[in-house]
């Protein structure tokens, strides 16, 4: 199918002041095909950023070259001004960078909050001795996980405490996906990559979900959000990206990103335009009712 591009051109980007994270030409090829092109992409402090676009659009092999699982063909990736192009997810998680994957990866044989204290891991401090002799600045520290977990636990309302002691494989699959959730915001990022979040969750699951995401959400938190329930990013997102055979084809409000007619002739199209459009102006009408 054919289909209209916009390109961004490298060479004119620049850094952008005050970006939390920003990519520049990223560009990731296997075996010359670029699943992801040129993209230009920034986020701010405090923004939730939506990604959308077809199957194969390379939505995740952009997640992939952000939290260092591939390494970029060409172009730069900057966390807070800092060049982080190809460096260890290890290393990236520590600069503040976190995510969630589409396909599950809780460790299903760990308890729930022993799920959440392993993303908590990146904070501690205590080295090999300390944790065989359980010296007492080991169990400050250990006292000191526990609490920041069981915090985190509850920005989920009930749906994860009361089950804290229990095996994560015995939870319902949309209470997993949120303790992956839980587990990455355990390690206090600056930036949260969520990878369709609401993936396989009936509608009432969703919108809980929906909330639980904006009652995270902070003034320091930035989100990029990959989903494919179209009222999931038009009624979150404060910015729309939209991938297309690896490239970015459009970006800008929810309101313009589902009028733009290449983005409806790439993936919305005429009838999903016009739900996100409903959808717009209930969440307008909600905003100015105060709701």
């Amino acid at each position: 199918m054919a289909v209209a591009r916009e390109r961004l051109s490298t060479a004119q980007a620049t850094v952008q002041p005050g970006a939390l994270l920003q990519t520049i030409g990223l560009t990731k090829s296997f075996g010359g095909l670029a699943a992801v092109q040129n993209i230009d992409f920034h986020i701010s402090p405090g923004e939730i950023v939506g990604v959308i676009g077809p199957n194969g659009a390379g939505k995740s092999t952009f997640f992939n070259l952000i939290t260092g699982l591939y390494k970029p063909t060409r172009g730069r990736i900057l966390v807070a001004g800092q060049d982080v192009t190809g460096k260890r997810p290890d290393i990236l998680l520590r600069a503040g960078v976190a995510r969630t994957f589409q396909n599950i990866r809780l460790f299903q044989n760990m308890t729930v909050l022993d799920n959440v204290l392993v993303g908590y891991h990146t904070r501690l401090k205590s080295r090999l001795v300390g944790d065989i002799l359980k010296l007492p600045p080991t169990r400050r520290e250990e006292r000191e996980a526990e609490r920041r977990a069981f915090e985190v636990l509850r920005l989920f309302d009930d749906r994860l405490v009361p089950h804290s002691y229990e095996l994560a494989r015995n939870l319902a699959y949309a209470d997993r996906r949120l303790l992956e959730i839980a587990r990455a915001l355990a390690s206090s990022p600056k930036l949260l990559l969520l990878d369709e979040p609401t993936v396989g969750m009936n509608p009432a699951e969703t919108e809980n979900a929906i909330r639980i995401i904006a009652k995270i959400r902070s003034a320091d938190l930035a989100i990029i959000l990959i989903e494919h329930k179209l009222n999931v990013v038009m009624g979150m997102s404060n910015r729309v990206v939209v991938l297309d055979y690896g490239e970015k084809i459009a970006e800008g409000t929810p309101r313009e990103v589902q009028t733009n007619e290449k983005v409806i002739e790439a993936y919305l199209g005429r009838k999903a335009a016009a739900q996100a459009a409903a959808m717009l102006d209930r969440r307008d009408a909600l905003e100015e009712a105060g709701q």
